[in-house]
């Protein structure tokens, strides 16, 4: 097998993995850098220069996975694009707001590339995405040779796909982004324990050890307690996060401890994609029966739109809990604003509750001490920080020692790293070397390719 990564930045970015089976050429995933802007924000197709795709596979619609694919397709206009059948009732959705977030950046931010893609192409490209069920095998045909394909439940996000593909008599295993753990709103990951050739495997949380007594458990509890005790002193509280998933979850979380009684009474608001994105959550769950979000979680917590009179640096009136993205503060959001009226003022808190880039305003909020001076640039706030900064562990991603562990019932030839940023890989890498010493891992190098 051939292999070639081309996220163009590495780490965790534009992920998208380009491989060749025999005479079939595949593409895993086409997303969008969340850090950069224009054609750099892409993966680097020039790998791809004079090659024809046989097959586009996307594993999940976040759109660091997505979001550059209708530029793709551009260049690539026979393609099919196969996906989960919850992937392809959101995957529209999740583009066209692309479209639409780059059209605002081209007017405030002078970036003359964007957008990237237009809502028509949007269209266009949606002819061919291909819905497969989760366990379905499917086979695919090149001028010579084949490949089975079949999909297997993530966790992760509604549609998360871990990818088995058998290549003659080789098997190989894609993760995708994967959660191990049940969630609210989603099931755990179902991978199948068998022996694979060849594992490409995520490693987000590579350099992340879960503290004892973190467990999932008890950190929803902690989290209530803590929206608890800031409300009580007359504080808001800010849970950033992302549109989808994320914010289904935490909503989720918030239901059940209001339904119990363990949830003091208080505004909650909520904005944005991600109550948009309900709608699909509650449409996909009666469908499919995948999910068990529902609308009904909005109307019984009473979640309203974010006041229009929220101002960058100005605090609420009064004491409420705001649920919005983007999950990593950044410039120009709703969180962003929220943030920065919030940040100043020892009596509020700001809640994590995943995924953070150290170099996003909410990876730099939590790298900060209390006391720091903040700059909130993009609205034009300075203040030093006074509100309180807590980290949940309830992210969307399988702890490290569960990707080791599954590695391990995998015992393939080669792992290939890829989701990570560079200290998360080397703990991986460090972490299978002594569990694996008779397995190759590759750390792969952006655009290198590998004979696996």
């Amino acid at each position: 097998m051939k292999l070639i990564d081309l996220n163009r930045h590495g780490g965790i970015g534009a992920n998208s993995c380009y491989f060749q089976l025999g005479d079939l050429k595949i593409l895993i995933d086409c997303g969008l850098h969340p850090k950069m802007v224009g054609r750099a924000a892409t993966p680097d197709f020039s790998p791809l220069r004079g090659v024809t795709l046989d097959l586009i596979i996307i594993t999940h619609c976040h759109l660091d996975h997505i979001g550059s694919l209708p530029v793709l397709l551009r260049e690539q206009p026979s393609a099919p694009v196969i996906m989960t059948q919850p992937s392809r009732m959101l995957i529209e959705r999740m583009l066209h707001n692309s479209a639409n977030v780059m059209e605002r950046q081209r007017a405030e931010d002078n970036i003359p590339e964007y957008p990237l893609f237009t809502h028509e192409e949007i269209d266009r490209c949606a002819r061919r995405f291909t819905p497969l069920p989760y366990g379905h095998a499917k086979k695919f045909h090149g001028a010579r040779d084949e490949i089975e394909i079949i999909f297997h439940q993530a966790g992760h996000v509604a549609g998360a796909a871990g990818v088995e593909l058998h290549h003659k008599h080789r098997k190989l295993f894609f993760t995708g982004d994967v959660q191990f753990e049940a969630q609210r709103t989603c099931p755990a990951a179902k991978f199948p324990l068998d022996h694979f050739d060849t594992l490409v495997m995520e490693t987000t949380r590579g350099d992340t050890a879960r503290p004892v007594g973190k467990e999932r458990v008890n950190e929803v509890a902690r989290l209530i307690a803590v929206i608890n005790e800031t409300i009580q002193r007359g504080g808001s509280m800010l849970i950033p996060t992302f549109a989808l998933g994320r914010m289904q979850e935490i909503l989720s979380i918030l239901h059940d401890a209001r339904k119990f009684g363990r949830l003091v009474d208080c505004p909650i608001f909520a904005s944005g994609l991600g109550i948009d994105l309900c709608d699909y959550y509650d449409d996909i769950a009666r469908k499919t029966k995948q999910l068990t979000f529902t609308r009904q979680v909005l109307k019984d917590l009473k979640v309203r739109p974010l006041p229009r009179k929220l101002e960058p640096g100005t605090l609420p009136e009064a004491s409420a809990l705001y649920v919005v993205s983007s999950g990593m503060v950044v410039e120009r959001t709703p969180s962003y604003i929220v943030a920065a009226a919030l940040a100043g003022h020892a009596r509020n808190t700001l809640g994590f509750v995943g995924y953070c880039d150290p170099d996003t305003p909410g990876g730099q909020l939590l790298a900060s001490k209390s006391g720091d001076p903040f700059l909130f640039d993009k609205v034009n706030v300075k203040t030093k920080l006074k509100a309180r900064i807590e980290r949940f562990e309830l992210t969307g991603h399988a702890d490290r020692e569960e990707l080791l562990d599954f590695a391990t019932q995998c015992h393939p030839r080669v792992i290939v790293l890829t989701h990570g940023d560079p200290p998360a890989r080397a703990w991986m890498g460090r972490a299978l070397a002594e569990k694996l010493p008779k397995t190759k891992v590759i750390d792969p190098v952006p655009l290198q390719p590998y004979q696996v």
